[in-house]
């Protein structure tokens, strides 16, 4: 099914979301900064490599961006998993596990969101190659990108991660509906329910 981006959401509220992603987001850099000395520390012994992960990722307007996350899975010098191949659980480490679980893999996005490249709300980006072959293949996936990436959205808090085309394709549908409803009240319904998976420990 096809969309169009026809959010009824007013100039006042794009300010206002903008200003909600900064102030979060330098909020939560000391946080970022304790918990990346914390690992450091842990990776040698649970996860040894690199702090980071980062990653080409399909932005706004299909525009490619580099997306930085703490390191979960053991390191490879190339991706070789094929875009409707499912996650590479075997790589997953013990300690990446635990930061998956809690959502705290996505933190140094942050960073992302101060360089203007996400939002903290919005359609999960996805591995550049990958989604270059969704654009081909799945109805409504270029008009997902009318507006900035999320740290966490719509389809993340109700479908989880998506594997495979099935599952991206019920993803597009959520992401489309959520830019094309997008407001405060569904935001904070989003952030909630973010709030509930983190301190539950239901992420993937």
């Amino acid at each position: 099914m096809q969309f169009s981006y026809r959010s009824s959401a007013n100039k006042l509220f794009w300010i206002n979301k903008r200003i909600f992603d900064i102030v979060v987001s330098l909020l939560l850099l000391p946080l970022l900064f304790i918990i990346g000395i914390i690992l450091i520390i842990l990776n040698q012994f649970f996860n040894p490599g690199k702090l980071f992960f980062i990653q080409d990722r399909m932005g706004k307007d299909c525009i490619v961006f580099s997306a930085i996350k703490f390191r979960t899975m053991s390191s490879i010098e190339e991706i070789y998993r094929k875009y409707d191949d499912p996650v590479e659980t075997t790589r997953i480490t013990p300690l990446g596990g635990i930061l998956r679980k809690i959502r705290i893999d996505e933190l140094p996005q942050i960073l992302n969101v101060l360089k203007g490249d996400m939002s903290l709300i919005g359609p999960r980006p996805d591995y550049y190659v990958h989604a270059l072959e969704y654009l081909k293949n799945i109805d409504g996936y270029r008009e997902r990108h009318a507006i900035r990436p999320g740290i966490t959205g719509l389809s993340q808090v109700r479908l989880g991660y998506a594997e495979n085309l099935e599952a991206i394709s019920k993803k597009v549908y959520v992401d489309n509906f959520y830019i094309n409803n997008i407001g405060y009240t569904i935001d904070i319904k989003i952030i909630i329910s973010t709030i509930l998976i983190i301190f539950c420990g239901l992420g993937k």
